[in-house]
């Protein structure tokens, strides 16, 4: 397999474009024939690399990274003294209030559809090269670009069927120019399962493609596709699919589809040197700070922090301000008296194991390096008044005083830290900007450093694939297995030596301990509310200011009404 050294540039140049690309409906295609454009090997490549732009954009585009946190125990988007009251919008995404009205579930559609029209284009442009020799492409090359744009077109397919479940499959945009009927989740998980083992003997693995190789789908990507969907195919279509799922991972690992080991520091899967060989993202999209960056839109977390962090505090000047769009949800009340409810609670959940690498405030270290992983607290800097260096410490917009920001939620406003206000309520509309502690996942380094806003976004890594197994061996009774390979992952976030591993004996593991434990490690990466449906609690469940749903219809969302209204063919989904 050639390392095609085009692949970063090229693919990045086309990103740029990504954020003009929300207004497609799904029935609308493309019809130029590719015969009419593809007369050398740069265009082959251009037309290969197009969806991928598209995909970046859609990790965070159209609110899908909003409504697949704020509808979990994990993050909130809080009314702020007036900011972020959006009419409910953001209140409706927690409180499970959402309606086929809300911007989301059109958007959602929209985003997961322009890249299944996309990669279906560009394949069949693939499938109609009779004789690739004649554009400088070989054979190898071409069946790999079909195989990776069939993988890419399955990743979208997959989300779509999380998020709606009754979608539209869509296998030729050439020759139809009006939308279909949807399937039925068993003919929809059948499909992707398909293409998915269709195109893994076909894709290349990390070591063929080389230091360029981020962006690429290989084989492992592939396969570990394979076994998010086996993971929910209780839920999806009523089967479980854990032995089916446990051997997919246990290949990924041993190495049949490539060499990867875990990371040994927490947070190298999120930094700048996250797109190396021996780095265990196995399917990440490469970012820069000139040109693409999507995890660090303001739709994902750049905005998870509060005004004035990213530029006094970490010194990240390149974007200007932040906004508090995201945070954690408390775990205590305006007393600081923890919650009952068993579920929510992120930073409590970190500090039930205090020795904890990740829960250092997360501060810049200097020479691309960071600590921690949270902001709390006071956030410091030094200002310079009339020339004059002086510290001071980070303010919100709404008074002069200094925030100092808590695991809690309500209107604490000027009060010092330990001291009790009279003012004891705490819910999604009443929240000020010290409400909340808030996650730093991708480091922010100060302006002047070269890797800054460089780290490739982490969509699949090695840690995954452990955790999956991990719940295989837990269900199947075997809770030393499922200890052995959490502890594989966890040994990096605790000094040596540490008591917080889990015992041998798996002892400690209970249905509670493996989700929150999904939560611990993936915090913030978009799968909560899946491993919330998963364990059976995402409608059921009790958390910060939410009760129980009144059944299980919110565990799919409705089918917005433009998309109802632009294909007569489709149905609403149950409950809406």
């Amino acid at each position: 397999m050639k390392n095609y050294k085009l692949f970063i540039c090229s693919i990045l140049l086309c990103m740029m474009m990504a954020a003009g690309c929300t207004k497609l409906d799904e029935q609308v295609y493309d019809q130029v024939d590719a015969a009419n454009f593809l007369t050398r090997r740069d265009d082959v490549i251009r037309d290969f690399l197009r969806p991928f732009e598209h995909a970046y954009w859609s990790i965070q585009g159209n609110d899908v990274y909003a409504v697949g946190e704020d509808c979990t125990d994990e993050m909130g988007t809080y009314n702020r003294q007036g900011d972020w009251q959006d009419g409910g919008y953001y209140q409706r995404m927690h409180y499970h209030t959402w309606t086929p009205q809300d911007g989301f579930t059109n958007g959602a559609w929209r985003n997961f559809y322009q890249g299944i029209v996309l990669s279906t284009n560009s394949l069949q442009d693939m499938e109609s090269i009779a004789d690739p020799t004649k554009l400088n492409v070989t054979p190898a090359e071409l069946n790999d670009f079909k195989a990776e744009l069939r993988t890419l077109r399955a990743w979208f397919y997959l989300r779509a069927f999380d998020f709606y479940r009754n979608i539209e499959i869509v296998t030729d945009v050439k020759n139809s120019t009006q939308g279909g009927v949807q399937s039925t989740p068993q003919e929809t998980f059948n499909y992707i399962e398909s293409e998915l083992k269709a195109a893994i003997p076909f894709l290349p693995t990390r070591e063929q493609l080389g230091a360029n190789g981020i962006g690429r789908w290989t084989k492992a990507a592939a396969a570990t596709l394979l076994s998010r969907l086996y993971l929910n195919a209780k839920v999806y279509v009523g089967t479980e699919r854990y032995t089916d799922c446990e051997a997919v991972c246990a290949d990924i690992i041993s190495g049949k589809y490539g060499a990867y080991a875990l990371d040994t520091r927490w947070d190298a899967p999120f930094d700048y040197t996250n797109k190396s060989l021996n780095s265990e993202v196995i399917y990440g999209f490469p970012g820069t700070l000139a040109r693409t960056h999507w995890q660090y839109d303001s739709g994902m977390f750049f905005w998870g922090m509060t005004y004035d962090a990213a530029t006094l505090y970490c010194g990240f000047t390149d974007f200007g301000k932040s906004n508090p769009r995201y945070a954690l949800q408390p775990g205590r009340d305006v007393d600081s008296v923890e919650y009952t409810h068993t579920l929510g609670k992120p930073f409590v959940k970190f500090q039930k194991y205090p020795d904890d690498v990740r829960l250092k405030k997360y501060k810049n270290l200097g020479d691309s390096k960071r600590e921690g992983m949270f902001l709390y607290g006071y956030l410091p800097y030094t200002a310079t008044v009339n020339g004059v260096a002086k510290p001071d410490t980070v303010r919100g917009n709404k008074g002069p005083y200094a925030l100092f920001i808590r695991d809690q939620v309500g209107m604490f406003l000027d009060t010092k830290p330990g001291k009790r206000i009279a003012d004891k309520e705490s819910n999604m509309n009443h929240a000020d900007h010290n409400s909340g502690v808030f996650l730093v996942k991708y480091p922010v380094y100060p302006t002047p450093d070269p890797n800054r806003i460089t780290s490739a976004y982490a969509e699949i890594r090695l840690s995954e694939v452990y955790y999956t197994i991990a719940e295989c061996r837990y269900r199947a009774g075997d809770k030393v297995g499922a200890a052995n390979y959490l502890n594989q992952v966890r040994q990096r976030n605790y000094p040596a030596g540490s008591t917080s591993l889990y015992n041998a004996s798996g002892i400690q593991l209970t249905d509670q301990e493996m989700l929150d434990e999904w939560g611990r490690e993936f915090i913030g990466e978009n799968r909560r509310r899946t491993d919330l449906i998963r364990w059976g609690v995402f409608s059921s469940g009790t958390w910060w200011d939410k009760k129980p749903d009144a059944d299980k219809h919110t565990e799919i969302f409705p089918l917005g009404r433009e998309i109802l209204n632009a294909n007569p063919k489709l149905k609403q989904n149950p409950g809406y």
